[in-house]
């Protein structure tokens, strides 16, 4: 082989993502810049979960050194810090792909967030997600990356002062490790307290004291290795032995976040199958929650070997939680194929999801400011379950917590609800949208306010869906005040009294049909209305198919070809209606009619449907009505 040096240098630039990332680090003040060493030890340390386990087949990787291990090496007057592993190291092409593309799912939506805040705020953001081996530039000036992958005759060397361009060369074998990578960060004026023994000890102890592999620290070139991390599985030990902050430690190292779990699952599974499970809910939203392509959110080991972080140990309305299990059921060589079809696997997210859910339950009946914060970060997703999940249905909605016309700004569970329920009163009534101020303000609540009759206020976009997928609770059908007739005349007023159904005048019933007349095919009905008490009209579905916000979401993605001709109803005891009624003018009736539904479309979210004759018909009415 030819010496390296005989060898040519690859030029390379920055993919576009990368080089914004990198401009952030570079020239954002950031509020915990010591992140840097958790994720290059991380990152060292799943390179020697890797290579464990593909030693498992190929054990000859491991050569004459089967011991995993992370080695720092601090150089004062060099100004350098080293972060050396022994796993399973880079070929070029690895080189390439990992230090000069975003891979990690959510970093785009982490620099909008830093760009989009204010300096102080984007510093925090910094101190709350894990900016992988980018964030070394943080500390750095240039970094060197010598690596090479086990069992390659070639090592490589990867160089950036990350101003937006980095190389690549062949690397003599003398110069590299014999297996794995070897990170020297030439340090910035700033960052020499990253060559002080006591600083660097207290970052690995504080932030990365339960990796799964020994870390060692040489205080300076030539001299002897000391023990700082033994590398003991967090895990493996019992929860008695662990202390709140090692829990913290230990989640922020695998959640790649930086902020507290709201709440911490650690279980030893024993009989059929023995797995431990250790499971974080975090304190706030992944960056990646609404990522479909995310993985790693759960890690899978078989006795301590690391195995994959694209198993599926949770079910997707669990997607915020992080964490791990470690069996002994499995093989250490388990294939892909035989995770995705393993009945042990099956029975054990059956076990975890339910020791998931029964934490949270627990947390809502022993705590509710915690439960409530939890809900706010994490509701929206964990209703996703009652749609997908039979089995769990009752017990999600059930957990599940809502705004309604009687809670203000908290939020009440359907318990709640369904015992404040007017003697009357025969279904949960609910309304969905997309804005709470505007749900609020619906003309189809009048009749309900009237009667004190709760209505739970829907606005996640998946309220649409779990409604239809959950016909009861406790016995009571829950029912879209949108769809339907509303029924209301059984209900007492607040006042006290039980109206009886709306009268219409002679004149008002000929309205309403020539209304129905004049409409035609627009609407499927015009209907004389008991749910309106201020308002003049309103549309509503009728009573089968779906109700209106959810055939405009179906419509909208896609998955609906034409929506329902929705019924107009008209309060027969409005001002307006009574004044139109009266008019003897069919073509001023017909104007008239016309803007009534394009009002109630407003009223409902939308826009007229034809602008322009919606503005001819306006100026016609103002006309008439400047003409006296």
């Amino acid at each position: 082989m030819s010496n390296a040096a005989e060898k040519p240098v690859e030029n390379h630039v920055f993919e576009a993502d990368v080089a914004r990332l990198l401009h952030l680090m570079v020239h954002s003040v950031y509020s915990d810049k010591d992140v840097f060493l958790r994720e290059l030890i991380s990152n060292a340390a799943d390179a020697c979960e890797k290579l464990r386990y593909e030693a498992i087949s190929a054990p000859e990787l491991l050569s004459d050194d089967p011991t995993p291990r992370i080695t720092l090496t601090l150089d004062a007057d060099g100004n350098t810090l080293i972060v050396e592993d022994n796993g399973i190291g880079m070929s070029r092409d690895d080189m390439v792909e990992a230090l000069g593309t975003i891979a990690r799912s959510g970093t785009r939506a982490f620099m909008e967030r830093v760009e989009a805040a204010k300096a102080g705020e984007g510093a925090q953001l910094i101190g709350q997600f894990g900016v992988g081996f980018y964030s070394a530039f943080m500390v750095a000036g240039k970094v060197d990356v010598v690596s090479r992958h086990a069992g390659s005759a070639h090592a490589w060397l990867w160089s950036s002062d990350g101003q937006g361009s980095y190389t690549v060369s062949e690397a003599e074998l003398s110069e590299a490790p014999a297996r794995g990578t070897r990170i020297t960060l030439h340090l910035l004026d700033d960052a020499k307290s990253y060559t002080s023994k006591w600083s660097v000890e207290k970052i690995v102890k504080d932030q990365s004291g339960h990796v799964p592999v020994p870390i060692d620290l040489i205080e300076k070139p030539g001299a002897d290795a000391e023990r700082i991390g033994d590398g003991t599985a967090l895990w493996t030990k019992s929860r008695s032995e662990i202390t709140k902050e090692e829990y913290a430690d230990f989640y922020r190292g695998v959640s790649g976040q930086y902020d507290e779990p709201a709440l911490t699952v650690h279980f030893r599974a024993e009989g059929r199958h023995e797995y431990t499970g250790l499971a974080f809910v975090p304190e706030s939203k992944p960056m990646d929650m609404f990522d479909p392509s995310a993985k790693g959110r759960m890690k899978l080991y078989v006795k301590r070997v690391f195995i994959t972080d694209d198993a599926e140990l949770l079910p997707r309305y669990l997607r915020f939680v992080r964490g791990l299990v470690d069996t002994s059921d499995l093989p250490l060589n388990v294939s892909r194929e035989m995770i995705q079809e393993s009945p042990i696997l099956a029975a054990i997210r059956k076990g975890l999801t339910n020791r998931v859910l029964t934490a949270i339950e627990k947390l809502a009946d022993s705590d509710a400011d915690a439960f409530a914060k939890l809900w706010d970060a994490f509701g929206a997703v964990l209703k996703e379950g009652i749609y997908d999940d039979f089995e769990r249905r009752a017990q999600l909605i059930a957990l599940s917590r809502f705004r309604t016309t009687a809670s203000d700004e908290a939020t009440r569970s359907l318990a709640d609800y369904v015992k404040d329920m007017k003697d009357a009163q025969a279904a949960i009534y609910y309304l969905t949208g997309d804005n709470l101020d505007r749900l609020k303000a619906s003309p189809q609540l009048e009749g309900f306010r009237a009667r004190g009759i709760e209505v739970l206020l829907l606005t996640d976009s998946v309220d649409s869906f779990w409604v239809t997928a959950a016909p009861d609770f406790e016995g009571k059908p829950l029912k879209s005040i949108t769809q339907g007739a509303a029924d209301l005349t059984q209900v007492p007023t607040t006042d006290g009294e039980t109206p009886a159904a709306p009268e219409t005048s002679e004149a008002v019933t000929g309205f309403i049909a020539f209304a129905k007349t004049a409409l035609g095919d627009a609407v499927s009905d015009v209907r004389a209305s008991d749910r309106l008490t201020e308002s003049a009209v309103c549309l509503v579905a009728p009573e089968q198919g779906y109700d209106r916000q959810l055939e405009k979401l179906l419509q909208g993605s896609g998955r609906l070809d034409m929506i329902a001709k929705p019924i107009l109803e008209i309060n027969p005891g409005h001002g307006l209606i009574s004044a139109l009624a009266a008019s003897g003018s069919n073509e001023f009736r017909t104007d008239a009619v016309q803007l009534l539904l394009d009002q109630a479309r407003v009223l409902d979210g939308d826009k007229p449907q034809d602008p322009r004759a919606f503005a001819e018909r306006m100026s016609r009415l103002f006309e008439r009505a400047l003409k006296g």
